[in-house]
């Protein structure tokens, strides 16, 4: 199976290796490659490991979980070159009554002890 994030690998050469921890992303685009994949996998348990300790509070893997499910994700499209702590990206998903739809987001992410976390998103559009 070609990888969810678009990035022409099989998912079992590219985010399969992290949503099974048998390893964790090196940089912050991987990171975001990786959750991507985790919303059209679905893997709501990985989108909420992967966000920052002092911001899963206010996520709950049961609703990532659902995000997930009922929107199919078709697309990931990098914008501009990431810097080492931001992302910007649109996702382009099928949403659960039929409509296209584009995600854009400025995501920032954070390294705590030695693995990349997501931190906030800003909406863009």
């Amino acid at each position: 199976m070609t990888c969810p994030c678009c990035s022409g690998k099989s998912y079992e050469d590219c985010c399969q290796p992290y949503h099974k921890k048998e390893k964790f992303p090196p940089t912050a685009e991987a990171l975001m490659r990786s959750r991507f994949s985790a919303f059209a996998i679905p893997n709501g348990e990985y989108l909420w490991e992967t966000t920052s300790p002092n911001k899963r509070q206010f996520h709950h893997k049961k609703d990532l979980q659902e995000w997930g499910e009922i929107n199919k994700w078709t697309k990931l499209e990098i914008v501009n070159k990431p810097t080492d702590y931001k992302v910007e990206f649109k996702a382009f998903y099928t949403d659960e009554d039929g409509n296209p739809q584009i995600h854009h987001e400025l995501s920032k992410f954070k390294m705590i002890q030695n693995r990349w976390f997501y931190v906030s998103g800003e909406f863009l559009d």
